[in-house]
């Protein structure tokens, strides 16, 4: 099953998203694979404190792989229950990296178009975090509005792979989509 969770900063989408991949890794052992996409900042001792702080809530049998290529790390190990935590980040890196802000939008769209495939044929249980940032006001400069309105693009594409989407607002998970598997 691959189930995408959206929600706002702070609003206990991770958690729900952790708690989720444990249930259905359907066992307190099974190895779970986290892919973490948070970039490493040079300097910024706050940023690390929260990766420390977000590693530590993780059981001790989960591999974390710290990885922008997450398509590839998809196809890598299809058949390990994963998390992708989260979508936000992965996606202002992958702007960064294809010069998407400057325009550059070819790369950028080859990139979406290959996370959604990898997504699609993943054959074992997937959770992915990103961030629902289309609820509130229209951002004032153009590189906000190229985000919230690429997350939107992205969180619609993975939304419709997806056999289950949830959305957690103020730590209440509200279920969007349900498919039930195929037999």
């Amino acid at each position: 099953m691959r189930c995408l969770i959206l929600g706002g900063a702070r609003s206990g989408k991770s958690s729900f998203g952790e708690a989720l991949i444990a249930d259905l890794a359907s066992s307190d052992q099974v190895p779970v694979r986290y892919i973490a996409t948070s970039p490493h900042r040079p300097n910024d001792e706050e940023w690390a404190d929260r990766i420390r702080r977000h590693r530590a809530t993780r059981p001790h049998h989960w591999s974390t792989v710290e990885t922008l290529d997450v398509a590839d790390e998809l196809r890598t190990s299809p058949h390990t229950p994963t998390i992708v935590d989260d979508l936000g980040t992965w996606l202002a890196a992958e702007m960064d990296v294809s010069g998407a802000w400057d325009g550059h939008r070819a790369e950028l769209v080859g990139r979406l178009d290959d996370l959604v495939s990898s997504v699609k044929n993943f054959t074992s249980p997937l959770v992915i975090v990103t961030p629902e940032v289309g609820l509130g006001i229209v951002p004032d400069t153009r590189a906000g509005r190229m985000f919230r309105d690429d997350i939107g693009v992205l969180n619609a594409r993975i939304a419709e792979v997806c056999e289950k989407v949830v959305l957690v607002v103020a730590g209440i998970s509200l279920p969007l989509k349900q498919v039930p598997p195929l037999r």
